[in-house]
């Protein structure tokens, strides 16, 4: 298969990268530091073919993808993993923005170049990594919960539009729990899951072409819990 990942250089991204690399797949990996895309590059050189881009930067990123798009002259399976968040209990602005400009602005646009790559083509799969986090909103981090939500909405409207337009495009959309990377951040984390099983889990999910997936799926039950309860107890945690 020919596999493009946005934000391939490290957790989750990375992880997914290396377990599609060791099956017979043709993967364009896309990060923001060329150092570690060249490394990937050298662990794998018949497997990786990097692009260095900032999903913030519109430019460069949306070259990126056509770049890869060329090279590899269609696309399988697009996986969008690029994400970032603060701890920001102060809401200070400065720290807000880059999550919106990260989580919304170039999110969006990758996800759409993709989707119309996919319609140009008649087939292809759309994966997005959003987060169990999107489900309410979280005082410590307002701006990741708020963005991880407004990706959880887009998937679905995209899902929707797939349904009712009839396009063999498949869309996923991958909502992990606290995995064992940079993201996990705060003080009492739980159910802080490794990240090889946290990729396995999400291959899997990609594999059956799920809608949605909480990984790893004992999230799944904390999820249903989250949404469903009232919020004067919920405002109490």
């Amino acid at each position: 298969m020919n596999i493009v990942i946005i934000g391939a250089t490290s957790g989750i991204g990375k992880a997914l990268f290396e377990k599609y690399a060791k099956e017979d797949n043709r993967i364009g990996i896309i990060g923001r530091r060329a150092h570690l895309l060249d490394e990937l590059h050298q662990n794998y050189p018949s497997k990786a073919i990097p692009a260095k881009a900032d999903i913030t930067n519109l430019e460069e990123i949306g070259e990126a993808i056509n770049t890869l798009h060329k090279e590899l002259e269609h696309i399988d399976i697009a996986i969008v993993c690029a994400g970032t968040g603060e701890i920001n209990a102060t809401l200070d602005y400065a720290v807000e923005c880059p999550t919106i400009d990260t989580n919304v602005v170039g999110w969006t646009f990758a996800i759409d170049m993709f989707y119309h790559i996919f319609e140009q083509q008649g087939h292809g799969h759309l994966v997005a990594i959003t987060s169990a986090g999107g489900l309410r909103g979280e005082p410590m981090a307002p701006a990741y919960s708020a963005t991880k939500a407004y990706q959880i909405n887009y998937m679905e409207a995209l899902c929707k539009k797939v349904y009712k337009s009839g396009i063999q495009i498949a869309v996923t959309d991958i909502r992990p729990g606290l995995v064992d990377t940079a993201m996990a951040k705060g003080e009492g984390l739980f159910w802080v899951m490794p990240v090889e099983k946290v990729a396995s889990q999400i291959i899997a999910a990609i594999c059956k072409k799920k809608s949605k997936a909480y990984v790893t799926e004992r999230w799944h039950i904390l999820a249903i819990i989250n949404k469903i309860l009232p919020y004067c107890l919920y405002k109490r945690m």
